[in-house]
């Protein structure tokens, strides 16, 4: 077994970040270089808004147009640990962190199977988990709920565990089914000679290989889950709501307090900006792996 068959995965990947450090690569012209921060600006901007309004008092956050010099103040932040945000944020992380959790345990082996170890018309079995994302969510909304309430699980952060999970898992198959496609078959096959069972080479031979593409998949089923606002709103009620759920509580009929929404906004996205920084690197190179052949 050859080096450059071990290192095949992330071989064009570190050839690519060489080829950026190397002066006699091609370089983008300046105006793409202009275009590229102008958009990035684009992107970055209605959130540096909503972070410096929700330090802005109400009166402030809502002058139009807009004072964004208006003095700085803590007060919104304040008032939301006094409405006690907390059991919102932890609810949230429940569902989201065990959801990804179990989506990972049943999609790594599902695409060892479609992938590596390929089944007997292994085509139809992704069209199928491709299928089950064409219906819409809200189509669903009310045999769910009825079935949900006949076993007694409405308001329970567990029943939001399996909705997440389910949700979750065809995106997590299709993606973790294209970085296992690089994984290179010899050292597998190095692997089986020597011994190793199913559970050995999944756990210490295609995780290490195929981690980039499992920090991808993670973080992103761990979002989507994060972010999902349609189920929570509907089967929960005081005990298992989350933070998309408590944002809600700020569109009253009195009007909408925009400072302290913007407020509840920005610490409901910090976990989701920690994670997705934290596990940057990973995550180019897992999308790069998963998508250049």
């Amino acid at each position: 077994m050859t080096h450059a068959a071990v290192a095949a995965p992330g071989a064009r990947f570190k050839k690519l970040l060489r080829d950026k450090d190397d002066p006699s690569s091609p370089r983008l012209s300046p105006l793409w270089t202009f275009v590229a921060w102008l958009a990035t600006l684009a992107f970055f901007a209605p959130v540096a808004w909503m972070v410096l309004t929700s330090f802005h008092k109400e009166a402030d956050a809502a002058t139009n147009p807009p004072t964004p010099f208006a003095p700085l103040t803590f007060d919104q932040y304040k008032l939301l640990f006094s409405r006690d945000i907390t059991p919102f944020l932890l609810n949230s992380a429940m569902a989201s962190v065990i959801s990804t959790l179990l989506v990972l345990v049943l999609a790594v082996p599902t695409a060892y199977a479609l992938s590596i170890k390929p089944v007997e018309k292994w085509t139809d079995v992704m069209f199928f988990f491709l299928s089950t994302k064409f219906l819409p969510a809200i189509a669903a909304l009310l045999p769910v709920y009825l079935i949900v309430k006949d076993v007694g699980m409405l308001d329970n952060v567990w029943t939001l565990i399996v909705l997440y999970t389910a949700m979750n898992l065809p995106i997590a198959v299709w993606m973790m089914r294209s970085f296992l496609a690089e994984v290179p078959k010899e050292i597998l096959e190095a692997a089986e000679v020597d011994g190793a069972n199913l559970f050995t080479v999944l756990w210490r031979v295609v995780a290490p290989i195929a981690m980039p593409g499992l920090a991808a998949t993670s973080l992103i089923c761990f979002i989507f889950s994060w972010n999902e606002f349609m189920f929570a709103v509907n089967l929960t009620a005081t005990q298992a709501s989350t933070a998309p759920v408590f944002l809600v509580g700020f569109i009253t009929n009195e009007g909408l307090f925009l400072a302290r929404l913007c407020a509840a906004a920005t610490l409901v996205s910090l976990p989701v900006l920690i994670a997705g920084f934290a596990a940057q690197d990973k995550l180019v190179r897992g999308l790069s792996l998963g998508a250049v052949k």
